[in-house]
């Protein structure tokens, strides 16, 4: 009788290790995969952006500078690797983009030009799915960090090899920055 008793215990352990170990090699995978939806995202917002400058150049001789920051910002971030580096390769690339739609505004016929409307609506579209891929990917790798660290699920991650992901973080104080707005009716700035 109390054999049977310590296999049915021993049985129940290794079944909540099996259960344990799966759950965390679930959550690896599904951050992996969260940050593979923000990769992609990105390869089209990087793909979008020479369309967008080559676009603009001509008709933006005189803000050269400002075509240079986007395009050497943009290389930077399609080289960067991991989340940290990504995350502020890409908030530098959203600062200088936004310093190119500032200047864009100050140039009528840009805005009436078909092509870079389209442009820069496509790219506006993605930045909104960036920004949705990028809260998705924070939730999985927290439900993933913490599913590590509480016990007794942390007594299998050795064994499952876990280790914590990377949340995505705003590096850059700009993009921290609380945009102002006018409603006086002198529109809106940042």
């Amino acid at each position: 009788m109390s054999t049977v008793i310590l296999l049915v215990v021993v049985g129940a352990i290794v079944l909540w290790v099996i259960s344990a170990y799966n759950r965390l090699i679930t959550l690896r995978n599904r951050v992996v995969n969260a940050w593979k939806q923000i990769d992609v995202q990105l390869k089209r917002r990087h793909d979008l952006i020479p369309n967008l400058v080559e676009a603009v150049k001509g008709a933006m001789q005189f803000e050269r500078q400002t075509m240079e920051a986007v395009v050497s910002a943009r290389t930077r971030a399609v080289a960067a690797t991991g989340v940290a580096a990504t995350a502020k390769a890409e908030g530098e690339l959203t600062q200088a983009l936004g310093r190119l739609f500032v200047v864009m505004e100050a140039y009528p016929d840009l805005k009436a030009t078909g092509n870079i409307a389209q442009l820069q609506g496509e790219l506006a579209g993605t930045e909104n799915v960036i920004g949705a891929a990028r809260s998705h990917y924070n939730d999985e790798a927290t439900l993933y960090n913490t599913a590590q660290a509480l016990f007794p699920t942390n007594l299998v991650a050795g064994l499952a090899k876990a280790t914590p992901a990377e949340l995505w973080e705003i590096e850059a104080a700009a993009e921290r920055a609380v945009p102002k707005v006018d409603l006086s009716g002198g529109g809106a700035g940042t």
